[in-house]
């Protein structure tokens, strides 16, 4: 059994194994970006681009900066298979295992598009945001490929974002950096989803994708990001509409930049780095990844003392207080989609179901449109009630054949059929409904309606039968 450290390094010597294999050069749609030419191919009456960079590789000296401009190339750029998840120890029971080893060099970008598109066309973009603790996750999982999505008429987008230590890390000397450069610090794995918008913003039309209708979708720590990106200062005017997978109840740690400092510069101390060493920054630069990682992953990560990571918290300029900015009113005022599954992280009166609830009432009292859900549904094969957390993107995404095989029944595929359209609705005109789909009322707090995908497979829309409960036991942890 290889130790925890070797299994990137083992990951990158099987790569041929994970990759997908690139179609011949010559043969698949080529289209001009900001950055020069690429050429994609097409199956299946779906045409795909994967691997176009769409930042500099955070790698060396920017390892814990902003993320950079991508280096323009001439000729066509081959953009068959995806590049490298970011760096991360990935874990055996993860629900989307990684399609491509790990590594620092990570900020690509992939688009799925229906073949046939006029130069003029302007789809709707779904933009996906993968979650993972902001530890695990990339965007090469089968279950979160576009093709199905884009055979129902959108473009679909998804990228990485640094995570772990390369994506949120402070560090004194990291401050001083930035603070000279005039760049945020802290949040870099924010910063990268922020430069994948930039770059749909730029270049989508290229792909036949409308740039003023993007739809922002994300699950689990890819919810949170969409709850972060709706209050981000530096995200408006970069999506239309936004999905909440499981995102909790859009608070956010706001612990305070010297706190995260500290939690650093105990990374470092544990590395053999003093604080006060005036290289600590180059000596930490230059550590080899797997060092950075450390052993950390979604399966293993506890609390340590002294704390070595933080994740994601509050810097005023990237990310704000979250929670604050909801209830102040402060936050880009789009339609929103949220919800979570029914046996979610917390269980039905815990963070992700109550939080989604708290939320969705919260944004709805704010004049949002707001569509509410509840994903109760269980796959035919996995013969026990409560739809675990993660469970409702394959349904989401039409994969459901992908995520369960030849044990996918026509009842899990119907439901994806279904789920599917109901996003492709959101994404083109901000509301679900049409195409002789159930109603799915707009939500708001005295009616407390919301959509169930349920348990035998028939969605409908009714009064939350958990709303009273969440709610008595919301007023008895305030009353604590």
């Amino acid at each position: 059994m290889p130790s925890p450290r070797a299994l990137p390094l083992l990951m990158l010597a099987l790569s041929p194994m994970f990759a997908a294999a690139p179609a011949s050069a010559g043969s698949g749609p080529v289209v001009a970006i900001d950055t020069g030419k690429v050429q994609g191919a097409v199956a299946g009456g779906v045409a795909s681009w994967k691997g176009i960079p769409f930042a500099a590789p955070p790698v060396g000296a920017l390892r814990w900066r902003a993320p950079q401009p991508a280096a323009a190339w001439s000729g066509v750029r081959q953009a068959q298979a995806y590049g490298n998840d970011c760096m991360q120890l990935p874990f055996p029971s993860d629900a989307a295992p990684l399609g491509t080893p790990p590594a620092e060099d990570c900020l690509y970008v992939n688009v799925w598009r229906p073949a046939a598109v006029r130069a003029t066309q302007k789809l709707p973009v779904i933009v996906w945001i993968y979650g993972g603790g902001f530890v695990n996750g990339g965007s090469s999982p089968p279950t979160y490929a576009g093709a199905a999505l884009a055979k129902q008429g959108v473009v679909l987008v998804s990228f990485n974002y640094r995570l772990g230590r390369f994506g949120f890390f402070a560090h004194p000397q990291l401050t001083q950096q930035a603070n000279g450069a005039g760049e945020p610090l802290g949040n870099y794995g924010y910063m990268d989803q922020l430069a994948a918008l930039r770059w749909v913003k730029r270049n989508v039309a290229a792909f036949g994708g409308d740039a003023a209708n993007v739809t922002i979708i994300g699950e689990s720590a890819g919810g949170m990001s969409v709850n972060a990106l709706l209050t981000s200062p530096q995200a408006q005017g970069l999506f239309a509409k936004a999905v909440v997978l499981s995102g909790g109840d859009g608070k956010s740690p706001d612990p305070g930049l010297a706190a995260v400092e500290r939690i650093g510069a105990n990374f470092a101390a544990a590395k053999g780095i003093a604080a006060d060493d005036p290289h600590a920054l180059d000596k930490l630069r230059a550590l080899p990844a797997d060092e950075v990682v450390d052993g950390m992953n979604l399966a293993n990560r506890a609390p340590q003392d002294p704390a070595t990571y933080f994740g994601p918290f509050a810097d005023g300029k990237v990310a704000v207080d979250s929670g604050a900015a909801f209830a102040s009113g402060r936050f880009i005022k789009v339609p929103v989609m949220i919800g979570a599954t029914s046996a979610d992280i917390g269980g039905k009166t815990g963070f992700m179901v109550a939080g989604a609830r708290s939320l969705a009432g919260r944004l709805a009292a704010q004049g949002v449109p707001v569509y509410a859900y509840r994903f109760s549904y269980v796959a035919d094969s996995i013969g026990k009630p409560g739809a675990q957390h993660a469970s409702d993107i394959p349904y989401f995404f039409a994969t459901v054949d992908v995520k369960y095989g030849a044990e996918a029944t026509k009842k899990d595929v119907a439901m994806g059929r279904t789920m599917s359209a109901y996003l492709v609705n959101f994404a083109k005109k901000g509301d679900p409904n049409g195409g002789g789909l159930a109603a799915w009322p707009r939500y708001a707090g005295d009616k407390d309606v919301i959509m169930d995908f349920a348990a035998d497979g028939k969605p409908g829309a009714l009064r939350d039968p958990w709303g009273a409960e969440i709610d008595a036991t919301t007023v008895a942890a305030a009353g604590r």
